[in-house]
């Protein structure tokens, strides 16, 4: 029984219904389509893996392992959110973090998720800026998921997110972006099965180089 609720609480947390906002952004993937460096399903599957890979793995993973170690200290939490800041060079992409932080503590909040409450009160006096990473530690940790699982989660949570985004920029089809979230499963597999680097890092030029560029775009769907 254990076992059932333990998976019960991953699939809740890492639900596409979950009211997170995380819809509202494609983290660079509607520049990349427009400037025609991603044109199809083969071009997704490729973004999503850099993102997994070569960020997700490397900066996202190490700040919520962090987190989830941290839980009700303030201080360090704090610091966790200043290094994504600095790490984050886009302010598109700085915003969305922050928003997306925000937006799942507050539903957490009124879940009435322990330490959320506390950390919502910490975004608000600004002692906290409640990057997504950080914020996904704090309540996920809070709910009772595990390490293992809460990574599992938090790497699911970006492909399906970037299969989402897919579907909406008519890059891929709803079937067509299961079908590269399935594949995905042995990529997340196999960062979950390296050890996780102590300081978070991040290499994805083309994506951050189009986070930019989409602040000053024209015809916008995605809020970054």
């Amino acid at each position: 029984m254990a076992d059932a609720v333990a998976l019960l609480l991953a699939l809740q947390m890492g639900d596409s219904a979950f009211p997170s906002g995380g819809f509202g952004f494609s983290w660079g993937l509607e520049t990349l389509k427009a400037d025609g460096l991603v044109r199809d399903g083969a071009g997704v599957t490729a973004f999503a893996t850099a993102q997994l890979t070569r960020r997700w793995a490397s900066a996202d993973r190490p700040v919520l392992r962090a987190a989830l170690a941290a839980q009700g200290d303030i201080d360090s939490l704090g610091r966790l959110d200043r290094e994504v800041e600095a790490m984050s060079l886009a302010s598109e992409q700085r915003e969305g973090s922050r928003r997306l932080g925000r937006a799942l503590v507050r539903s957490h909040v009124t879940m009435g998720t322990p330490g959320a409450a506390a950390f919502q009160a910490a975004q608000r006096s600004g002692r906290v800026l409640g990057h997504l990473p950080v914020a996904q530690g704090v309540v996920w940790g809070g709910a009772g998921l595990a390490r293992e699982a809460a990574e599992a989660v938090s790497a699911f949570v970006v492909a399906a997110g970037i299969g989402q985004a897919g579907v909406r920029l008519a890059l891929i089809g709803p079937v067509e972006a299961q079908a590269m979230i399935a594949a995905l499963r042995q990529v997340i597999a196999a960062v979950l099965a390296r050890p996780c680097p102590e300081r978070p890092h991040a290499f994805v030029p083309a994506a951050e180089i189009a986070v930019m560029r989409h602040e000053t775009g024209d015809a916008r769907l995605f809020a970054n």
